[in-house]
């Protein structure tokens, strides 16, 4: 039987995050997170921590030596180059993280969270697409309260990405998350036995 390996996606605020964690949970599904993956890219003493301090300055570490990420996400969501090359240094990493992942697992069933799936071309890395929507005003006032930005900040960082409905027409699998808790989870647990 092949591997089916789920790569799920969506815009940042949407519920990625929910629906990762009710794999999890409800399914016991194995979850590998390329956030967790790009967090460990820039551990203190790595070299692509090293690069960022290179590039930024002394100023973009915390006293512990530590990224200071709001720092690091004001220089990269207002300039485009800088956050390419900040994400050719990352995404790399986070590649090779996720095919050892993918090689070491012997579930029938993997879950891929990667918020750029699309952007950054790891489509081929899964076997189907499942991207997770609401709507514009619903995420940006979710990313607002959830990570304390301004309206500026929050649309700054949703137009880093692909919008929802190009997303969505790539999409193997769509999750509407404009509705309640369990009208997600429902679709979730649809679309997982619904093999493509």
């Amino acid at each position: 039987m092949t591997q089916r390996i789920i790569g799920l996606t969506g815009g940042i605020a949407t519920g990625k995050t929910t629906v990762a964690n009710y794999l999890a949970s409800a399914h016991h599904l194995p979850i590998f997170d390329a956030d967790i993956y790009a967090r460990d890219a820039v551990s203190l003493g790595s070299p692509i921590l090293d690069a960022i301090a290179g590039r930024y300055g002394k100023e973009i570490l915390l006293p512990d030596g530590s990224l200071n990420r709001p720092k690091l996400g004001e220089i990269i969501f207002q300039n485009q180059d800088e956050r390419h090359w900040l994400e050719s240094l990352i995404h790399p990493y986070v590649r090779d993280r996720f095919l050892k992942a993918i090689a070491e697992s012997t579930s029938p069933i993997l879950v891929l969270v990667i918020p750029l799936l699309i952007e950054v071309q790891m489509t081929n890395l899964v076997t189907e697409i499942w991207v997770v929507i609401c709507s514009e005003s619903q995420q940006l006032q979710r990313l607002m309260e959830r990570n304390h930005l301004t309206l500026e900040q929050a649309q700054a960082r949703i137009n880093s990405q692909l919008s929802l409905k190009e997303k969505a027409a790539i999409a193997d699998v769509v999750l509407d998350n404009s509705s309640s808790l369990e009208s997600l989870l429902k679709q979730v647990d649809i679309a997982l036995n619904f093999e493509l």
